[in-house]
């Protein structure tokens, strides 16, 4: 196969949760232009709306569905809008995150809980219902949004998000067994890990330029990541240019994580 080719998806159907907005707008957008169709899930529809619109424009498919991942209910209704527009699905995109800050000391449980219930708990279930739809179609990808900060430690000053920290270290270690027990179905589960992306999440440093150079200061490159950082890996991770990758955790964050 051409090089090229290893990276075109189209005939490809994706799922992207969280896609109305940060990187999550940033991973339909590039899996568009690789040539997939796209569902884009989130809990607004506004911003979803608007990324739907975008990708219609390059002449790809693309809905609108609402849906809350922390919620098993709402999972099986999405199951159900997807699989009434196609008959398959070949990439799944777990990027919907949530994070609650509060010192470690005084951190409430039905934060804790509320963390897990969307970052991890949401994340198993609807991968388990996709994959259960890849295997009966031949395999597919998997593709779990983590962090550097599953990783990565801070101080309560720095970084007050202990449940979200914890989350994203399941996140790494959940991919890498879902990738164990799903290689037999064909289905590839890999993980990207962002590390500085100014974001809806990153709100606060976002208002303060002070935090965002302090931040970056930290960071080898000496910056934050745009959108052209992470489309391409997203792309590469859903294409048959990493038939051979399955279980893996790729850091996308400037050298952060190195420093």
């Amino acid at each position: 196969m051409h090089t090229q080719e290893l990276f075109d998806l189209n005939g490809k159907t994706a799922l992207v949760t969280g896609g109305g907005h940060g990187i999550g707008r940033h991973l339909c957008i590039g899996l568009a232009e690789a040539g997939a169709d796209i569902f884009v899930v989130g809990r607004k529809p506004e911003p979803l709306h608007e990324v739907v619109k975008t990708i219609e424009s390059m002449g790809r498919k693309a809905w609108v569905v609402q849906a809350d991942i922390s919620d098993t209910a709402s999972i099986d209704a999405l199951m159900g809008s997807v699989f009434a527009e196609v008959e398959h699905l070949d990439i799944l995109v777990n990027n919907a995150g949530f994070a609650w800050a509060a010192p470690t000391l005084e951190f409430p449980m039905n934060g804790w809980d509320k963390v897990f219930n969307l970052n991890v708990r949401g994340l198993f279930y609807l991968s388990q219902q996709c994959a259960i739809r890849m295997k009966d179609n031949g395999g597919g990808s998997i593709i779990n949004i983590s962090s550097i900060s599953a990783w990565r430690n801070a101080p309560d000053d720095e970084e007050p998000v202990v449940a979200y920290n914890a989350s994203k270290g399941a996140v790494v270690s959940l991919t890498k067994d879902m990738a164990v027990k799903l290689a037999e179905h064909n289905i590839r589960v890999n993980s990207i890990a962002p590390g500085s992306f100014i974001t809806t999440m990153m709100q606060s440093a976002k208002d303060d330029d002070g935090k965002v150079k302090e931040m970056e200061a930290k960071i080898p490159q000496q910056r934050s990541g745009y959108e052209d950082d992470i489309k391409g890996v997203v792309v590469f991770l859903a294409s048959a240019a990493a038939q051979y990758i399955t279980g893996q955790t790729l850091a996308v964050d400037g050298g952060w994580s190195c420093a």
